[in-house]
Order: C-alpha cells, then structure tokens, then sequence
C-alpha cells in the first residue's frame, strides 16, 4: 500500500529520515467466506451466492488466530466473499479487539444496515472499507445489482454516523475512470476518511477482464488527479487518508510529480521512498483464504504455500523452499526486462509478481502495469516490454461426434 497522504505531508512538514523498522509480522487479509451477494466484475476470489464447502471453522480460526499473534501479526483485514455472510463474523471480530489485533473489516457494504450497525460498531473496528466502482449506474454495472450503489452509500453512511472509520474503495479500468473526479467529490461532501485507489490486477475476475485494464496514460491522468486532491487536502487543512494499491510505480511517479513541482524537495522524498521500499506481497503482506490455504497476498489464490490446517502459519510463511516465496522475500529481487533495467528499482522492488506471472508466464518477468515511460525510468527508448492481451477465453469443447 502506497500512502499518498503521508507523503504529502512530507512534502509540507519534512521530517528527519529516521532508520527503517521491521514490522513484528506481515499483515494478514484473512478471506474468512468465500459467499457473496454479488458477483463484481473484478473480484479475484470469484465469489458467488452459495455455500463453499471445507471453509474454516470458528474452532479453526481461533486456533489460527493464536498462532498469528504468537507470532507477531499486528493487523487482521476481515474479508470474503462478503464478511457479514458469515455467521460467526462477529465472535471472530471480537476476539481478534480482545487479542490486541488491529481490525478491518473489507464489505461491499451492501449488507450494512440499521439491523446490524449496533453490533458493527460494538466490536469496535478499527476500520471498516467499502468499494464504490463509480457514480450510480457505473457501481451497479460492475457489481451486476441494481439499486448496489445506493445500498452500499447507505452503508457508509451508517458506519460513519456511528463514529466508524469508513472509507472507500475504487479500483480503476476503462469503464469507470470517468467517473473517478465525481467519486473523490462525494468522498469529501459526505465526509469519509478514507480512499483507497486500486490498481486492476489480473487475479480471479480482473484476470479475466484485464483487456478492461485502464491503458497507461489514462492512469497517470487518474494519480495526477489523486496528487493534486491530495495537496489540495494539505493546503486547505483536510484531514483524510488518500492511499493506493497494486502498483508500486506510484511511487516513483510521485516522485517525478515532486520533481516538477518541489524541486528542492526530490532528495529527501527519493530517500523517504526508498525507505519505503515498495512491494512487500510475500513479506510484510499476507492471506488466508476460506480455506485455510495461506497465499504470498490476495491476487496469489492460485498458489498456495500451504495449509493452516496442516501446518502453522508461523512455519509456513518463514518456510523458503517454495521458489515463489524465495523470490518475493529476496532483496533486491531478481526481476528482468525493464524493471531490471529500471533506476527506481529500489523504490518498487520490481512492482506487482502476479500481473508479470499471469502475462508472461514467469513471476520474475517485468510487471506488464508499469505506466512509466522508458525515458522516465533512465532505460533506452523503445526497449521491448510485455504486452497486455485479452484473457484467452477458452472454447466451448464440442459435443460427440462432431
């Protein structure tokens, strides 16, 4: 996660560069049920509204829970499918306060209600994130329900009356960053803390739908507008968390935006980002899926690194003989193509492995999503990069005898 809003204020009140600390363990986004009441066009756990067998039982995710303080977990991000599908949600929350976690929990906010409110706010989470695709008809369409958007806002709105951190989340494409400027509109007059920018990554659904992803000068027209609101905020004295996600490029192109705008500030924010470090998918970020199968983050479910039933979490995530994890947890990285070649490989760490795995074929390739030009990142001009094509759909096999 790449914090815009903290960069900012760096931008406006610098601060001494201080030495780098470890986090005490990863943060895990624990996909707790893998039901949901929508079917969004991106969802990469491909979710749908029905039971999956073999998910974790609340035995099982207390006992997992155990082992993920003991071994230095400080965040928990509740998540799905949809969280309040799951029975025991609420049991789980409420352990996890009592444990010391700090705990989101991540809905789509349709599911919020003035029925359950009381209890959401009870638990006492720490923060709760809801995704809005767009204005209106553009949320509904990405969500495949009608009247979604004004369901999820109803929710928002509930949590925020009821002195919850709420924020949203809005993951770019083609088909909705049109509506990104009135989206950060309604985010400050309806007071929310917090907005959360996703890149498209090619996991579940977005794999499918990657030919959707935005192309590259359409989001740097989106982080240019993300920059500017955000000083707007330091300017005006607006207090709200503006962050971005699966694309670590952002901060080599904040850095640029630095470049142009504060000049004399490029040094400390380079040295301030490279602390940073960029990508940490498979050391200091983590899943658990409904199933108990642990993954390097949440775009990974298509490789596991093992099972909490069967081993610990604590082991299986310190456990270098899976070649993917012995990558991800190398410093530097051994990235090809561009990002090799890249001067800002210290302040990305070679960008999101899935997008290059799910391209390519080999995790280790350049990330495809890099919106940075070659001449931006101090390579030769017309250096050959991955190419993003339309997900090979596969044929409907033919019936016998024909």
């Amino acid at each position: 996660m790449f914090r815009i809003s903290q960069f900012m204020q760096e931008i406006a009140r610098p601060t001494p560069l201080a030495p780098a600390r470890e986090p005490s363990g990863p943060v895990v986004i624990w996909n707790l049920v893998r039901r949901c009441n929508l079917t969004c066009k991106h969802c990469y756990s491909i979710s749908a509204d029905t039971d999956f067998p073999g998910e974790l039982s609340t035995a099982e995710v207390f006992a997992v829970m155990d082992d993920l303080k003991g071994f230095g977990v400080p965040v928990l991000i509740l998540s799905g499918g949809e969280p309040l599908l799951r029975s025991d949600l609420f049991e789980i929350a409420a352990r996890a306060k009592t444990m010391g976690f700090y705990v989101g929990l991540s809905s789509n906010g349709t599911l919020i209600d003035k029925a359950n409110i009381g209890r959401i706010a009870a638990v006492g989470f720490d923060y709760v994130g809801i995704s809005l695709d767009g204005i209106g008809a553009t949320h509904d369409r990405f969500r495949r329900m009608p009247g979604a958007f004004d369901r999820s806002l109803a929710g928002i709105r509930l949590c925020r009356d009821a002195g919850i951190k709420v924020g949203v989340r809005f993951t770019l494409t083609q088909d909705n960053a049109q509506d990104l400027p009135e989206l950060l509109a309604l985010i400050e007059r309806e007071r929310i803390d917090r907005f959360y920018f996703s890149h498209l990554n090619y996991a579940g659904r977005g794999n499918r739908n990657r030919a959707d992803d935005a192309r590259h000068q359409l989001t740097r027209r989106a982080m240019d507008l993300l920059f500017d609101t955000c000083w707007d905020h330091q300017v005006r004295g607006v207090h709200r968390e503006v962050t971005s996600g699966n694309n670590d490029a952002d901060g080599v192109y904040l850095l640029l935006w630095v470049r142009r705008r504060f000049p004399s500030l490029e040094a400390h924010i380079r040295a301030k980002l490279a602390r940073w470090g960029g990508n940490s998918s498979g050391v200091n970020v983590a899943n658990i899926d409904n199933l108990g199968n642990v993954h390097p983050d949440t775009m990974w479910w298509h490789h596991s690194l093992g099972n909490v039933r069967s081993r610990p979490f604590s082991q299986i995530w310190t456990d270098l003989s899976d070649p993917l994890m012995r990558g991800l947890k190398a410093r530097p990285r051994g990235i090809k193509g561009r990002c090799a070649a890249c001067a800002y490989f210290d302040l990305c760490a070679g960008n999101t492995r899935v997008r290059a795995e799910q391209v390519s074929g080999d995790p280790w390739q350049e990330d495809p999503g890099c919106y940075l030009t070659d001449e931006e990142i101090g390579i030769a001009a017309g250096t050959a990069r991955l190419e993003v094509t339309a997900y090979p759909r596969r044929r409907p096999v033919p019936a016998s005898g024909r």
